[in-house]
């Protein structure tokens, strides 16, 4: 894994590795590595894949790691941790690398910085249409960083990373192709939501009626009416419907733990 000719070599920029966190992806996960392919490394870090992800890793190059699942924010995190360049990209495997975010790291590489690290507009294309409007755009997130400066918080669910130092900003979008079935799209909604009714529950968070009734609709009409999703067709429409479906279901599954804990 290298640099190719024309994109800098290592002696007149910094190395970069690439971090992704794979289990059972491999639909998607060719697409992502090959999008990053002029990487100096990647590292992949794998929870028991039995649908070939390990081998379509191992054939581009990625050095693979085979960890038991420790969460979100533990697996990436474990993942930055085998990194071994100054620079560190993290991907997840449904994420693609576009040509003009590329030629902006090379850019950030070539002059070390100046920033910490650097938050990406991502643009989410949600049945294979890219969402212009409500919540999901520009949904920037930080994913270029010095290694040693950035670390997931230990959030269950929506991790994120937080950088020690300055923090800056590139324009070229990272490609998120996350959903091409309801199915899926629904089933996440609702294990992500359970992911974070046992967060709050570990913290003695107490759900209230509002919570199921008024926030659902406010997350619908924030992303639906107020940000413009309406003008995103049918998929704006289950894009919204789908965010106020997780906001009610978080705390829905949130009454039924309290519920058991009182019962």
């Amino acid at each position: 894994m290298g640099a190719e000719a024309g994109e800098g070599s290592s002696a007149r920029r910094q190395a970069l590795s690439v971090a992704v966190v794979t289990r059972n992806e491999a639909s998607r996960v060719g697409a992502c590595l090959e999008s990053a392919a002029w990487a100096d490394e990647i590292v992949v870090v794998d929870c028991g894949s039995s649908d070939g992800t390990q081998a379509i890793c191992r054939a581009r190059g990625a050095v693979v790691i085979e960890r038991p699942w420790g969460g979100y924010a533990a697996q990436k995190n474990l993942a930055l941790g085998e990194a071994r360049h100054p620079w560190v990209l993290s991907l997840d495997a449904d994420e693609r690398v576009t040509g003009e975010l590329k030629a902006q790291i090379l850019e950030v590489l070539a002059a070390d910085g100046p920033c910490d690290g650097y938050r990406v507009p991502r643009r989410n294309i949600f049945f294979g249409k890219w969402l212009r409007h409500g919540d999901l755009w520009p949904d920037h997130q930080v994913r270029l960083f010095r290694k040693g400066r950035g670390r997931f918080n230990d959030k269950a669910v929506h991790e994120s990373v937080e950088v020690e130092g300055r923090v800056g900003e590139l324009t070229a979008p990272l490609d998120h192709r996350s959903y091409d079935r309801l199915e899926e799209f629904f089933s996440r909604q609702v294990r992500y939501a359970g992911l974070a009714a046992e967060e709050r529950a570990a913290q003695c968070e107490a759900p209230r009626l509002r919570d199921l009734i008024l926030r659902p609709m406010g997350r619908f009409l924030k992303g639906y009416l107020l940000r413009g999703g309406w003008r995103d067709g049918a998929e704006g429409f289950i894009a919204a419907a789908g965010a106020a479906f997780y906001v009610f279901m978080r705390t829905a599954f949130l009454w039924e733990k309290r519920r058991g804990i009182r019962g």
